[in-house]
């Protein structure tokens, strides 16, 4: 029996092999929209679960109240935390502290550049690293060792070469024993590291990190597989006020199963993060799978008057509903399994694309168990959702009727049939307007005021001797021709950096609840960056005769209340000499805190490179090169452009709007599959019309325009439909952002005349057909 629905099910959709067609690519393109957006979704929920104690490794992260809010801090606990937490909450069976750094490893003629972490030895079992030489119970046995990748490694010493005990020199200064090597790590890990070092090794000289007052620490602790966590996290953010005696700074545990998915807080509480994506491009996979299977279920019904006979027939001869039905859902999951078969070519000319959009290495492979049974399950869903209306509906229809022609086409039908095209084009719509609403956002924060030019600006990291040969390197690069200016500075431009509260200051109420960021600069650093001094004067080239004055931000000079700032004091020994323009730094859609600039180059962390105008980038670049290569020879050349640096803020929104065009694109084309088809449809069914209305004198434009009509009717509808839903959903997503667009009305009108001329278009193409078609042989059977 089941072969025969099978045979039966072929049979038809090669004799209709021209709508089977539309049908399959239709499906095949949903399936492919779908199984990328899961491959991504299976990559994101897959952050961290290569640990085997996710379930039981926190990290610590801090509530700290200024000025009556909340805000939440990560690397921001102080040094005592990790050994206090271990030894004074029950359940805590191990914690580390950690510090992210770089390091430039020199293995004879071999140099490369590592990010990795000082660590404490609990930080080792925490994340059950597998060591491939070496082992866990001795890596830090020694406070000079270090345990680096097997990536690292290979890079060093070479493949197939053991890396224990070998010797490396590391940023041309000290020598560190390599005491393992472990498995490279998964690329979706939320702490990344290429080494690993005895945080003992860090803290050498360092008293000030026994203080409770210096946050600068990642803590990560383990708790007991029986502990309850809301009795341990109690216990955790009892720890700080105990010991400080100040209920403004709290700590709390952070799941290692919520690094990556549930990473954004505001006002001290987690409100998300990843996983709205996650969910939103699930909903948006299952809608255009849905598109997908609308054009099965309208181009089903819209030729059952073609397949009315055969019904009937095959009732006449002792078919039942049931063997009807089970024919039809046949061929809509033979249809699908079709489309399946062609969307694992579309996913594997597509996938690597689909990598470099979104910035990931997703692998789509049928080898996996996972990925085939998702591809069979989403087709088989596919194949019942999209056959089980038509299926029920042509199974319906009554022999008798049908054999004497007497049956009429069903109301119900036609009006389902239109409410799923305006339906296909409602999403469409959808799509369109809030792809031109997220585009205009992103451009819009981007063309925000920052306070500095990040056009030619260049950033390179500090290292060897860099600080100590700064003069010669700034007087070397500007005798080039191709650099305007140079600065240092102890932070990343974009970022929060160092920071600090309870300062007093003149003319200031209330002053130790404000957190002030702390930046140590060079006197040119304001030009090279291209920040305003808006009062008083800049720092003076000698170091020393500015060493106790300070520059403050506008938004300082407003905490000292009225009048000018200049002369006016902090902490009673640093005199303010200049106020700078604010500038925009860490939150790109808020609001940055005040901020204090020292004339002290010796903390610095980052060296910022102004080119001059109309210089080639190459020829700038090569110009900094030469001269650091000459003053810090031991260090490759490493560089950022600020520009880059500050798109890649808004990666997230970039990844909405891109994803937003690819999902609009896809829809619109599914959308157009099935309207090609019911137009074609539409217009083999009045060919016989069309021959006596050419007969009497209708012209081409006038048939045409026939044709258009009804199906143009839908898309005005959905159109009306979509942008009261398309503005609902932008509205709510705008308002997570405290600097934002209004929605403009011409966005819709875009999505509209976009979405009716693409109609017009498809709909033409048959209409046109069918108008240029002999009226003699459409007439000919009369």
């Amino acid at each position: 029996m089941f072969k025969n629905y099978i045979k039966i099910a072929w049979r038809n959709l090669w004799k209709n092999k021209g709508y089977s067609l539309l049908n399959i690519f239709g499906l095949a393109i949903g399936i492919t929209c779908a199984a990328m957006i899961l491959l991504w979704v299976e990559d994101e929920v897959g952050y961290d679960k290569d640990f085997a104690k996710q379930d039981v490794v926190y990290y610590i992260p801090t509530n700290q109240q200024y000025d009556g809010e909340w805000r939440t801090f990560f690397q921001a606990t102080p040094g005592p935390l990790a050994e206090v937490l271990k030894q004074e909450v029950p359940g805590i069976v191990g914690a580390a502290r950690t510090k992210s750094d770089d390091f430039l490893f020199q293995v004879d003629d071999t140099s490369i550049n590592k990010n990795g972490r000082f660590a404490d030895p609990d930080f080792l079992s925490m994340f059950s690293l597998t060591f491939v030489e070496g082992n866990l119970e001795r890596a830090f046995k020694d406070v000079d060792a270090i345990v680096i990748s097997q990536e690292t490694a290979i890079q060093l010493f070479g493949e197939n070469t053991s890396a224990i005990n070998k010797v490396v020199k590391i940023n041309n200064e000290t020598n560190y024993t390599v005491s393992g090597v472990y498995e490279d790590l998964p690329n979706n890990v939320t702490y990344t590291f290429d080494w690993l070092a005895p945080f003992e090794r860090f803290a050498e000289g360092k008293e000030w990190m026994k203080d409770y007052g210096s946050n600068f620490s990642d803590t990560f602790v383990e708790l007991s597989p029986e502990a309850n966590f809301d009795v341990v996290n109690n216990k955790v953010k009892a720890i700080l006020p105990m010991k400080t005696e100040d209920d403004e700074t709290i700590a709390f545990l952070f799941s290692m199963k919520d690094w990556h998915l549930r990473s954004a807080f505001e006002g001290g509480k987690n409100i998300g993060g990843q996983i709205t994506y996650v969910r939103l491009f699930s909903l948006i996979a299952i809608i255009i799978l849905l598109i997908a299977c609308i054009n099965f279920m309208n181009l089903a019904t819209a030729r059952s008057e073609k397949r009315a006979n055969e019904v009937g027939v095959r009732k006449v001869l002792g078919s039942g509903r049931k063997g009807l039905i089970s024919q039809f859902m046949a061929e809509a999951v033979i249809t699908a399994l079709l489309s399946a078969v062609i969307s694992v070519l579309l996913l594997k000319l597509l996938v690597p694309q689909f990598n470099i959009m979104i910035d990931k290495q997703l692998d789509f492979s049928l080898f996996n168990t996972t990925h085939i049974l998702t591809l069979v399950g989403i087709t088989l869903v596919c194949g019942i959702v999209a056959g089980w209306y038509p299926a029920f509906y042509l199974s319906s229809f009554k022999p008798v009727d049908v054999l004497k022609g007497a049956r009429k086409t069903k109301g119900s039908a036609s009006f389902i049939r239109k409410g799923l095209v305006a339906t296909q084009f409602v999403v469409s719509i959808v799509f369109i307007i809030c792809t031109i609403i997220v585009y205009q956002q992103v451009q819009y924060v981007k063309g925000r005021d920052l306070g500095y030019d990040k056009e030619n600006l260049v950033k390179i990291p500090v290292t060897g001797d860099m600080i100590k040969n700064f003069t010669p390197i700034e007087e070397d690069m500007k005798a080039s021709g191709m650099i305007e200016s140079i600065g240092l500075i102890n932070s990343d431009i974009l970022s929060g950096g160092n920071n600090t509260s309870n300062l007093e200051w003149q003319g200031g109420v209330d002053t130790e609840n404000v957190l002030v960021s702390i930046r140590s600069i060079t006197s040119d650093f304001f030009n090279t960056a291209g920040m305003e001094i808006v009062e008083g004067r800049g720092f003076s080239n000698n170091p020393v005769q500015d060493s106790t004055n300070i520059i403050i931000s506008e938004s300082f000079a407003k905490l000292m209340g009225s009048g000018s700032a200049i002369g006016k004091t902090v902490e009673g020994d640093y005199p303010v000499i200049g106020v700078v323009k604010d500038y925009l730094y860490d939150d790109m859609y808020g609001s940055s805190d005040p901020v204090i600039f020292f004339n002290n180059p010796s903390d610095a962390s980052f060296m910022y490179v102004k080119a001059k105008s109309g210089i080639a980038t190459t020829s700038a670049l090569t110009a900094m090169e030469a001269s650091l290569k000459k003053f810090n020879p031991a260090f490759p050349f490493e560089y950022e452009f600020v520009d880059d640096t500050y798109d890649a803020k808004f990666k997230s929104e970039k990844l909405i709007g891109s994803l937003s065009q690819v999902f609009a694109l896809l829809a619109i084309l599914i959308s157009c599959l099935g309207l090609f088809g019911l137009s074609a449809f539409t217009a083999d069914q009045r060919r016989k019309e069309i021959g006596v209305r050419k007969v009497l004198g209708s012209s081409i434009t006038g048939i045409v325009g026939l044709l258009s009509k009804d199906f143009m009717q839908l898309v005005v509808i959905a159109i009306l439909i979509a942008s009261p839903l398309a503005w609902l959903l932008m509205q709510n997503w705008l308002e997570g952002y405290s600097y934002r667009i209004s929605i403009d009305l011409w966005a819709f009108v875009i999505a509209g005349f976009v979405a009716i001329v693409i109609a017009l278009v498809t709909i033409s193409f048959q209409a046109l057909k069918a108008a240029r078609a002999n009226p003699v042989k459409s007439l000919r059977t009369e």
